[in-house]
């Protein structure tokens, strides 16, 4: 069992900058793709970013590519989004998933591949 612990969010004005992460206990991160998602008020979950277990790959939606950054830090069982040039629509709850894989290489966009959630974090932009 992972448990996952988002922290980071806030209120940004548009241009800003936030960093959220993701912490992990119960197990070691290393063997777990990572993935960030978010849902706004009345819309559907929606894929952020995505980093594979060993670091070495990653993917983004188009909305935020060149502008959000995924890192870990498998020692400290830490997962990172670096949110650069914040817009107004990137306004939602922001949450961390974790998926065990058997390759370091793997990642996934897609939401029902994550067996592990947080809570969730909120990112508000104003405009």
């Amino acid at each position: 069992q992972v448990q996952l612990v988002e922290s980071g969010g806030g209120l940004v004005q548009a241009g800003g900058s936030l960093r959220l992460s993701c912490a992990a206990s119960g197990r070691t991160l290393s063997r777990y793709a990572m993935g960030w998602f978010r849902q706004a008020p009345g819309k559907e979950r929606e894929f952020v970013a995505t980093i594979s277990w060993s670091g070495g790959r990653t993917y983004y939606a188009d909305s935020v590519k060149g502008r959000f950054t995924i890192s870990r830090d498998n020692a400290k069982s830490t997962v990172y989004l670096q949110m650069n040039s914040l817009k107004p629509e990137d306004t939602a709850v922001y949450y961390c998933a974790a998926m065990e894989a058997y390759y370091s290489s793997s990642y996934s966009y897609n939401y029902y591949e994550y067996e592990f959630w947080g809570q969730g974090t909120q990112v508000t932009v104003s405009s």
